[in-house]
């Protein structure tokens, strides 16, 4: 790893410090680095608040050696005006010589522009240096900005014999089932902090009565987003307890008024999931997490409609069942728990 590729990598660190706080903003971290050595740096943490850029350069004490110094950016700083002002322009201004960025950013308002007006100030630019991980970092970004929907997480847990759940009993009492252990339920929190919805089928809702919160984390929770087609779901259950705000995608009635708890109608005789993800695309959701259950899970799957999935194979076995969904990918290991394994796909 060469000196470019090696601040860029800091950039990246840098900006995850805010993972799950920017949106809709990216992930951006930035590094201005004289004589090899890094003399300022900040990250961008909060959507209106000062960009990764703005900071690093605040950061800096001896502002005379930026003259000399090269600046460092995972993503092309901003050319346009929005609650600040743009990146490009303030970079310009400083009279720094170099500028090094991870990746174009896609976006209409920018798409090089940021990158013309440092060239047009007389800034040497050099583009593309680990691009891959630079997108990566903004994956839901960019997803969101150039596929026109949320990016997509499909998550669950099956057994050791493929099953996600018990055969339910009609009285039993609705609770999850659970296949794997604490650990795994504090990471799935933490995860539900860093997307900013998280989506459910009426049986899982039904079943398990879930809260879809994230209270075993410190952050935010997701928008809440459950399908009852023909609204089945009482009233008494978690999801209608005003604690977070949520939305129920059913064949009845709209109700958006102001309220946490919100009715859209959707019209069955037409893809439902297209009509749930350009919804959440107009109402500017980057991110979602589908829980469930294997009907849900399915649809999103024989449609391609999913970014990356996240499966947590545990060591019990029901013998019997609802089968886990039909999942043709070549997993790849990335923990081991107690309780089960943690395996991860991305779809390229």
């Amino acid at each position: 790893m060469n000196f470019d590729e090696l601040y860029i990598k800091r950039c990246i660190d840098l900006a995850e410090n805010a993972s799950g706080n920017t949106f809709p903003n990216p992930l951006v971290g930035s590094v201005i680095v004289y004589n090899n050595e890094i003399i300022g740096e900040g990250y961008h943490s909060q959507a209106g608040k000062n960009h990764a850029e703005i900071n690093a350069l605040n950061s800096v004490k001896d502002k005379k050696l930026l003259k000399k110094s090269t600046l460092y950016v995972n993503l092309e700083p901003c050319s346009h005006w929005g609650k600040t002002p743009p990146c490009a322009e303030a970079i310009v201004k400083s009279e720094i010589p170099r500028v090094v960025v991870g990746t174009i950013d896609t976006t209409e308002k920018v798409a090089g522009k940021g990158i013309e007006i440092m060239k047009k100030g007389g800034i040497e630019v050099k583009t593309g240096i680990l691009e891959q991980d630079s997108r990566w970092i903004n994956r839901r970004f960019f997803t969101f900005n150039e596929k026109k929907r949320p990016y997509i997480i499909l998550k669950w847990a099956q057994t050791a014999d493929g099953f996600i759940d018990k055969i339910r009993e009609k009285d039993a009492k609705p609770q999850p089932t659970w296949i794997t252990g604490i650990q795994e339920k504090l990471i799935v929190h933490k995860w539900r902090t860093q997307e900013q919805a998280i989506i459910v089928g009426t049986n899982t809702a039904l079943n398990d009565n879930p809260e879809l919160t994230s209270r075993y984390w410190f952050g935010k929770n997701p928008l809440r987003l459950v399908i009852d087609k023909k609204n089945r779901i009482p009233k008494n259950y978690k999801i209608f307890d005003n604690s977070v705000n949520t939305i129920i995608f059913n064949e009845n009635e709209n109700n958006d008024e102001n309220k946490k708890v919100i009715l859209v109608k959707i019209n069955i005789d037409f893809d439902i999931l297209e009509q749930i993800l350009l919804y959440l695309y107009k109402i500017n959701i980057q991110s979602l997490i589908v829980e469930g259950g294997k009907k849900l899970l399915q649809s999103f799957i024989d449609k391609n409609l999913w970014d990356e999935a996240r499966i947590f194979k545990g060591f019990v076995n029901f013998k019997n069942g609802l089968k886990a969904p039909e999942f043709n990918k070549e997993l790849e290991r990335i923990a081991h728990f107690e309780k089960s394994d943690l395996f991860f796909v991305k779809n390229n």
